[in-house]
């Protein structure tokens, strides 16, 4: 090698290194994820500890030894952390990166594919603390050590019989599990959509027990907790994605943080607003300092403040600097991490510590099992006047009507008419859930069968005609990896193509109905369980809208059926749905009679005759719904006939008469033969 060949070199290896070093070397991401669940399960239990106190004394349970008095809450912090992790990996697999060729058929990328991996480790470890708290559960609420249960099948299966908290970490560990091997199987970007709503519905049980699924107000508490829930997963876990992503010097970081960015700052307020509304049901203002329990609602307070602060920086110092200085970000990412480790902790603290008294000692049966009394009996008047906020479902739909409302300024000369279907089924939902029939829904069959009704034929009807896919194509660019990608995607997609297959709509749109009410107890839990009454308002919602975008929709469906053939399922499918009705009228056995009578309804209705009521709603309120649809797909069906008629028009403009001049032509061909035959 000549000198000059050796200086080169030199030069050649001095400027990787130093390319090297301006962007940083690749580090893994499991040190980090260490030390967060660390810090969650130190918090979690060194609070626990604390503020639990002479609690458990005071209700006569026997110490069950620090193993599981600081175990539990240790590991429960760790399986919150992890279910972050999944939830986090999974929306960063399918959202903040592309994948590598056309949505539809795309593989993930390397990174893509290292994200989906963590989310689906993370699962199966969530699906193994799942089935090691059940033990721990059951040692805590009777007091006896761990190591006599741990190994004791009888024991196992007392807590999986008796304690509602075993069973509840029993379905996070087997959704949890299932989530796993789907995500070890799957290695497409169409894949990551599903897993990522798998990933939040494992945290979901959590979410609907505890001390926001009890006590007065806990409709509020709850879905406040839901809210809570939901976005605390998708904030820590999705930075904790993004570093990740940033230590192994993973591409498209700019695009990956600023959509991250976004989603946060969102997290933040919808943390804000359900933490307050949930501490409000549960802490006066002189319990802040007084109780337990308001000292960990001040620590997680603070806590948040530090991250909102820290997102601000992140927002005004990293953002503006991540293509000069990419580590920066990663820096200040890690220590915001840890500090959303630590609010995790306290989190999980307030589990364990006992609230405060009641607000209202004088609780009732009634608001013990929906959150909230009935004084009067329903009528027409009352039921329009009567209003209590329903945070769940009303909030969707405000959320997605302002939405709506600002694709609407992006997509010049937009139809009206669709802004107004669309804004009439959002303002449906909200009035059906926040007025009187979404409060008397609970206490009684008839107003139950009203919001069945609106929230499966009348809403969706009103949705699916403010065309929102069409929308949203109109309202972001072509060709790039954005919302518009996502949906066209969606609406190439095999399951697409499935849930509107006419056969298969109308079937699980009648399935749907019937499985409800025929097996009662079914419907006694979809009432009695506020989980059952979320999960049975988001069915008919989602249920009914598949169904009606197929028969009536305006956007784009691929292979979409004529409106004839529509149009013939629509009048073979409508006349059994509404036969359900006249089987409840019929129905001389009271659905849930346990559940209604033990509410003590100051009216003392008639339980029988108020579902007869109910079921003759259910039929005859099909008849809106039924118009509006036969007119849209009459209408359809003449357009649709005009159009052919206009295409066969000018095919014969364009051929000159060609067919029936072939066909005069056949003719004097056969005249002549004839003539022929005849010489």
């Amino acid at each position: 090698m000549s000198a000059d060949q050796a200086v080169e070199q030199a030069e050649r290896k001095q400027d990787s290194v130093a390319r090297e070093r301006s962007r940083g070397h690749v580090r893994a991401a499991w040190p980090i994820y260490l030390a967060a669940f660390a810090v969650a399960a130190v918090v979690a239990g060194a609070l626990s500890q604390a503020f639990l106190g002479g609690s458990l004394a005071s209700l006569g349970i026997p110490d069950p030894g620090v193993v599981t008095t600081v175990g539990l809450p240790s590991i429960r912090a760790i399986a919150w952390l992890l279910a972050a992790l999944a939830t986090g990996s999974f929306l960063f697999s399918a959202y903040l990166i592309p994948p590598d060729g056309p949505l539809n058929t795309a593989r993930l990328t390397v990174d893509g594919h290292l994200a989906a991996r963590t989310g689906a480790w993370a699962s199966a470890g969530l699906a193994v603390i799942g089935v090691l708290m059940v033990p721990l559960v059951l040692s805590d609420v009777s007091g006896t050590p761990l190591s006599q249960i741990l190994f004791s099948a009888e024991m196992w299966g007392t807590a999986l019989d008796r304690v509602a908290d075993a069973k509840i970490w029993v379905l996070v560990a087997a959704i949890a599990a299932v989530v796993a091997g789907f995500g070890f199987a799957a290695g497409s970007w169409m894949a990551q959509t599903p897993l990522f709503l798998g990933a939040i519905a494992t945290v979901m049980p959590l979410g609907m027990s505890g001390h926001s699924a009890t006590g007065g107000n806990h409709d509020y508490g709850t879905n406040s907790y839901l809210w809570h829930l939901v976005f605390m997963m998708i904030w820590v876990g999705g930075l904790l994605a993004l570093i990740a992503h940033g230590r192994r010097l993973g591409p498209h970081m700019q695009q990956a943080v600023h959509r991250y960015s976004l989603i946060a700052l969102f997290a933040f307020f919808a943390m804000t607003i359900s933490g307050v509304i949930n501490a409000l049901i549960r802490v006066r203002f002189d319990d802040l300092l007084s109780t337990a329990y308001g000292w960990t609602v001040l620590f997680k307070t603070i806590g948040l403040v530090v991250l909102g602060l820290l997102g601000f920086a992140h927002r005004q110092i990293t953002i503006p600097q991540l293509d000069r200085k990419p580590p920066l970000f990663t820096r200040i990412a890690v220590v915001e991490a840890l500090v959303m480790a630590a609010v995790t902790g306290v989190a999980v603290s307030m589990g364990r510590t006992p609230p405060p008294a009641p607000l209202d000692p004088a609780i009732t049966n009634m608001q013990v099992q929906m959150g909230y009394n009935l004084e009067v009996e329903p009528t027409v008047a009352n039921i329009f006047t009567m209003w209590r906020f329903e945070v769940l479902f009303s909030v969707i739909a405000i959320l997605l009507a302002i939405y709506y409302l600002h694709l609407t300024r992006r997509v010049e000369g937009w139809d009206r008419g669709r802004t107004a279907w669309w804004i009439a089924g959002c303002a449906t939902i909200v009035v059906t859930m926040s007025s009187g029939l979404g409060m008397y829904m609970p206490a009684s069959f008839s107003i139950h069968m009203i919001v069945h009704m609106i929230l499966s034929m009348g809403a969706p009807v009103l949705l699916v005609m403010g065309a929102p896919l069409t929308l949203i194509k109109q309202a972001y660019p072509a060709g790039e990896f954005n919302i518009r990608a996502w949906v066209e995607a969606f609406e190439e997609s095999t399951f697409l193509r499935v849930i509107t297959y006419p056969p298969v709509s109308t079937i699980q749109f009648l399935v749907i109905f019937y499985v409800l009410y025929v097996f009662p107890s079914l419907y006694e839990v979809a009432v009695s369980e506020h989980a059952g009454h979320v999960i049975m308002n988001a069915v008919f919602l989602v249920s009914g809208y598949f169904y009606f975008w197929d028969l009536i929709g305006p956007d784009h469906i691929p292979g979409r059926r004529p409106t004839v053939v529509r149009f013939g399922w629509f009048v073979v499918s409508m006349p059994l749905h509404l036969f359900m009705g006249v089987y409840l009228m019929q129905l001389n056995i009271v659905l849930a009679e346990s559940f209604y009578e033990n509410l003590g309804l100051p009216w003392n209705p008639d339980l029988l005759r108020d579902q007869k009521v109910g079921g003759g709603i259910g039929w005859a309120s099909g008849s809106f719904p039924m118009a509006v649809v036969f007119i849209i797909l009459l209408l359809g069906w003449l357009r649709e006939d005009r159009a052919d008629a206009r295409a066969k028009d000018r095919s014969e403009d364009e051929t000159g008469d060609a067919e029936w001049r072939a066909y005069n032509e056949m003719l004097a061909q056969y005249s002549q033969t004839g003539r022929r035959s005849e010489k």
